[in-house]
């Protein structure tokens, strides 16, 4: 899932600066799981907003609104009456949520209330560890299910560096070497063979040609 981590209250403060009238805008996505952008999360900070607004004698009018999601554009409608009323919208759904709203009312800003993190998992419960970069060239098969991209702090390709030591990543005592965790995986699964294969280095220039990333599935396109 999408993790994040919800942006200071005096940073949200200085971005509403101008407007009177606002949306909160959450999502019932991945935000709501790592708890950040959820309708609990916009209660709370509409809240912290108006108290705090109030306190500079500067009331704020807010509008509540938690969406299925901000990134498809079929529960985007739900917030076209409000987005296009009220003076902007602060939406504490993930950067692709955030910027799919915005180019939907274009006439209306549209606010970043959460800093979006990486794609991660629950390792345990409030705890989440990135595990994707999303980088379109998939190697898992070759590194016993271990990401080298994300789990390798220099995200090497062809076994652990010099600064590795007994398992343990050179950035911090409390950092696996994500090389040291492919090799053990690869034992355990009886293909160390695998960890001779050269893997090209990646080419992200190449990833990256011709701007965003795009997927198109011709047979679910209408």
């Amino acid at each position: 899932m999408i993790t994040g981590t919800p942006k200071p209250i005096d940073e949200i403060l200085a971005m509403l600066e101008p407007y009177k009238r606002i949306v909160v805008a959450g999502c019932f996505g991945c935000v709501t799981v790592c708890r950040v952008g959820g309708e609990k999360e916009v209660q709370v900070l509409s809240s912290s907003l108006r108290l705090a607004r109030e306190a500079k004698d500067n009331k704020l009018e807010i509008k509540e609104v938690c969406l299925e999601r901000q990134c498809d554009p079929e529960y985007l409608e739900a917030l076209r009456p409000y987005a296009e009323d009220y003076d902007a919208v602060l939406s504490i759904a993930c950067g692709a949520g955030i910027q799919f709203v915005a180019e939907k009312f274009q006439k209306t800003p549209v606010l970043p209330g959460i800093n979006t993190g990486f794609l991660g998992v629950t390792e345990r419960q409030g705890e989440w560890a990135e595990r994707c970069q999303g980088c379109g060239d998939c190697v898992l098969h070759l590194t016993g299910g271990i990401c080298p991209v994300s789990r390798c702090a220099k995200s090497l390709f062809h076994g652990p560096c010099g600064g590795s030591a007994k398992g343990i990543c050179e950035v911090s005592p409390d950092v696996a070497c994500g090389w040291q965790l492919i090799i053990d995986r690869l034992k355990a699964l009886n293909q160390l063979e695998n960890y001779g294969k050269l893997i090209p280095y990646k080419g992200w220039s190449t990833s990256r040609d011709g701007g965003p990333r795009r997927i198109i599935r011709e047979d679910m396109t209408l």
